[in-house]
């Protein structure tokens, strides 16, 4: 074989070799970039998720305010009913 033949193949095949990573690089760049998107995208929910729990939470801690509030009340009825139909001792 001749050197012309020989340096000729390698160039080919090194050109071949370039053009293969040069589109595993664009692939991966398209793919790094989908994944971004999804990221950004599940991120954005996640912070929304978030946010409902936040104000769950305070709703919860609200209600629980009233819940005591009107188990007190009720307790103070309770009394109340007792006191006004106890029957008075005879002493």
């Amino acid at each position: 074989m001749s050197k012309e033949s020989t340096d000729g193949k390698a160039e080919k095949l090194f050109q071949n070799f370039g053009k293969k990573v040069d589109a595993f690089l664009e692939e991966l760049n398209e793919a790094g970039g989908k994944l971004n998107t999804e990221f950004d995208e599940r991120f954005q929910e996640l912070k929304k998720s978030a946010e409902q729990l936040k104000k769950e939470a305070k709703n919860k801690d609200r209600w629980k305010e009233v819940e005591d509030s009107l188990k007190k009340a009720g307790e103070e009825l309770e009394r109340a009913f007792k006191a006004a139909f106890k029957k008075k001792s005879k002493s």
